[in-house]
């Protein structure tokens, strides 16, 4: 009796974890470049992301530090001045993905919404409905990425005006991770 007890908890457990797809490699990246200006334009790639496959809950890691710029100096000034990395160091989505369902992805990418709150410098907004394009490859890898618009005045963060012309009132956002089984 008690082995089979272990058996069931076993099994359980194992099939709890079966759901769960993870990378520690994904990228994140940004645009917030205005014409006739020098582009501002980061990436970060490594980025953790993990989604249980079984209720479509997703959630993303970002180290601010982590996103590298063209120039040394922009990156500089975007960790002291901007996103105020030692104070805030991390960028976090949690939410989920509506009617998500593992045995309907192939290859050819299809379309689902994903809506959650992001949390980034100090300050939690929620993001409704962006599109996310989802596939899985031959090896069962869950591959997902999409991108969203928002603005640095959404997460308090204030742009001097002194360099107000040379960055977009607005920023793109784009994402992509391959998340293998747990």
């Amino acid at each position: 009796m008690k082995n089979l007890i272990y058996f069931f908890v076993f099994i359980s457990l194992n099939c709890f974890a079966q759901g769960k797809f993870l990378t520690k490699t994904g990228t994140v990246g940004f645009e917030a470049s205005v014409p006739s200006f020098e582009e501002v334009k980061a990436s970060n790639n490594t980025v953790t992301a993990i989604v249980n496959s079984e209720n479509g809950e997703f959630a993303a890691l970002v180290l601010v530090k982590g996103f590298r710029f063209k120039n040394a100096l922009m990156e500089e000034h975007f960790n002291e001045n901007y996103a105020e990395s030692d104070t805030y160091p991390k960028i976090t989505f949690k939410g989920n993905i509506a009617n998500f369902s593992l045995n309907e992805l192939s290859e050819t990418p299809k379309t689902f919404k994903v809506s959650g709150s992001l949390t980034f410098h100090g300050k939690t907004n929620a993001l409704e409905n962006i599109p996310l394009k989802v596939s899985k490859n031959n090896e069962g890898d869950i591959i997902m990425s999409g991108m969203f618009t928002t603005k640095p005045a959404d997460y308090d963060i204030k742009i001097p005006k002194i360099v107000k012309n040379k960055i977009a009132e607005t920023v793109d956002a784009t994402f992509s991770f391959k998340l293998k089984k747990k």
